[in-house]
C-alpha cells in the first residue's frame, strides 16, 4: 500500500511546525525525538494531540514535526494547529459527506484558528511593553 502524506503549516507566538501525517500506527516524532522526549510536560503532549483525539484518527496516522523558534509552550500550540490543517487536507481528499466531515468538530473546540497573539514590543520610557517606572512627584 503506498503512503499518502498530507502536510499542515502551524504558528503560534514565534514558533512554526511543518507537520507531515503519514498512514500508520499513532507514533508522534517532532524534530527527529519522540514527542515525551521533545517536550517536558504531559500537558503540552495532551495539547499537541487534541485534534487527533477529537477526530478519532491517534492510530490512524503517524505525525513527524519539525518545529523551529518559540519556546516549548509555541511550539506545541503550531503543532497542534499544523496536525490540524493536515487533517483537514485529508478530510478535502476523502469523499466525506459534510455529516461525517472532520472540520465540524475541530471547528466546535476551536482548533482551526490560528492563535494570533505575540509578545508586544517593549516601548523606549518604559521598563517592559507597557509598565512604566515609578512616578515621583518631588
Amino acid at each position: 500500500m503506498k503512503k499518502k502524506t498530507y502536510y499542515g503549516t502551524g504558528r503560534r507566538k514565534g514558533a512554526v511546525a511543518k507537520v507531515n501525517l503519514v498512514n500508520g500506527t499513532g507514533k508522534i516524532t517532532v524534530n527527529g525525538k519522540d514527542v515525551h522526549e521533545y517536550f517536558p510536560f504531559e500537558t503540552l503532549v495532551m495539547d499537541l494531540t487534541q485534534p487527533l483525539d477529537i477526530t478519532n484518527t491517534k492510530e490512524i496516522f503517524d505525525v513527524d514535526a519539525k518545529v523551529c523558534g518559540g519556546g516549548f509552550r509555541g511550539q506545541a500550540g503550531a503543532v497542534r494547529l499544523g496536525i490540524t490543517r493536515a487533517l483537514l487536507e485529508y478530510d478535502s481528499t476523502t469523499d466525506a459527506t459534510s455529516e461525517n466531515s472532520l472540520r465540524k468538530p475541530l471547528k466546535a473546540s476551536g482548533m482551526i484558528t490560528r492563535d494570533a497573539r505575540v509578545k508586544e514590543r517593549k516601548k523606549y520610557g518604559l521598563k517592559k511593553a507597557r509598565k512604566a517606572p515609578q512616578f515621583s512627584k518631588r
